[in-house]
């Protein structure tokens, strides 16, 4: 590895330390009603109330409509600058550098060794320059593949900083989801406790003859309540969607920063030693060949490369079982996905549900405003002859 790229890995550790250092906060699970917030916590939910009017159909369906757009750019920003780095590139060029080493024998050097029956034929040795030509060519492929490295570690220390930013947006929009629901749960007790029995009085208040309108005004006023209560519910499960997002923008830069830390170690530690091995390699190989005419210094020669030959492979074996380690166990994730895959499709029955439950109402509505209208008209043409009218009709 050349000086120029030790001295830029060892300029990143710093950064690298830095982004992994960094703890990102925790969701709140709990939903703050309006009777016990404080302040502007307060001020900020019974803002959001102001957003409703019940006589507006459009401001029912639409309310907090502008935070769940925020949900769709957060979910198009993950899924197009987000992705699993550790099976990309950068785990390529590790694989890389055990590929070239692995290409990488000393065994070609060992004048001694039994010659293939195609060099006995060309009459071919083992040529010690050869084997020096040989160790140039790996030096030059690992220094190739360690500048590919650092690319790839900045490139996932940017990839870390934009999940933090990532995961402060879907946090933020989670806490504004509770304000709006907060918002709705208020609005709603304020429904049933003044509005609602207030307009039940208004309408006994009223003459015979204007009952009926009053009534009208105090069903639909039910009906709007009731989809308030439906929207407050819809928004109670983008919560939930969104809270489950969060460990899902962590598991991604965890992998990150486990990568970025992997790279920085193989650049830092990993590599050097390796050239240190390929190194001794040579020197030692050198010695022997000086040595070759004094049994006793050959004996030694030999005993060292037998040495050198043990610690090479044991280094090698470390290294690549630490390469080799998982960061998570694939039957956590697999479990974690159908956890999540069977909370939507639970939600999903639920709304199916509601919306069988809410067709059958539609179907009785329809049944008693015919029954109502059915009975007016009979009031009527009774009433041509007692006198009775409509209104008196439906009083009765």
């Amino acid at each position: 590895m050349t000086e120029d790229i030790r001295q830029k890995a060892a300029q990143t550790l710093a950064e690298v330390e830095k982004v992994t250092a960094v703890i990102l906060p925790e969701p709140g699970t709990a939903i703050v009603p309006l009777a016990e917030a404080k302040g502007d916590h307060a001020a900020e939910i019974t803002k959001r109330m102001g957003e409703l009017d019940m006589g507006n159909t459009q401001s029912i369906i639409s309310f907090g409509s502008r935070a769940q757009a925020e949900l769709q750019v957060i979910s198009q920003e993950m899924l197009a600058g987000v992705k699993n780095k550790d099976v990309g590139p950068a785990g390529d060029s590790l694989r890389g550098i055990v590929t070239t080493l692995r290409g990488f024998t000393v065994s070609e050097l060992d004048v001694r060794r039994e010659r293939s029956w195609w060099e006995k034929l060309l009459g071919r040795g083992a040529p010690f320059a050869k084997f020096v030509a040989r160790f140039e060519e790996v030096q030059g492929q690992i220094d190739k593949i360690t500048n590919e490295l650092l690319g790839h570690e900045h490139t996932l220390l940017k990839d870390i900083k934009s999940l933090d930013v990532l995961y402060e947006k879907t946090l933020s929009f989670y806490d504004e989801l509770a304000l709006y629901i907060a918002a709705g749960e208020a609005k709603l007790a304020e429904l049933d406790a003044t509005d609602i029995p207030a307009k039940e009085a208004y309408v006994k208040a009223q003459p015979e003859d204007k009952q009926v309108m009053a009534a009208q005004e105090l069903r639909d006023l039910r009906s709007a309540r009731d989809d308030l209560e439906r929207r407050v519910h819809d928004l109670k499960l983008t919560r939930q969607v969104t809270m489950q997002s969060l460990p899902s923008i962590r598991l991604v830069q965890e992998n990150d920063k486990s990568l970025v830390t992997k790279i920085n170690s193989t650049l830092v530690n990993t590599v050097p030693l390796w050239e240190t091995q390929l190194a001794q390699a040579v020197t030692i190989q050198r010695s022997r060949e000086a040595a070759e005419a004094i049994r006793g210094a050959n004996d030694l020669t030999n005993e060292l490369l037998t040495r050198n030959a043990e610690n090479l492979q044991e280094t090698n074996r470390v290294v690549r079982t630490e390469m080799e380690r998982g960061v998570f166990d694939i039957e956590a994730v697999q479990k974690a996905n159908a956890t999540l895959i069977a909370t939507i499709n639970e939600s999903l029955a639920i709304a199916d549900e509601g919306k069988a439950k809410r067709a059958a109402a539609e179907v009785e509505l329809q049944k008693m405003e015919t029954e109502l209208r059915d009975t007016l008209a009979a009031a009527k043409a009774k009433g041509t002859g007692t006198g009775y009218n409509a209104g008196t009709a439906v009083g009765g």
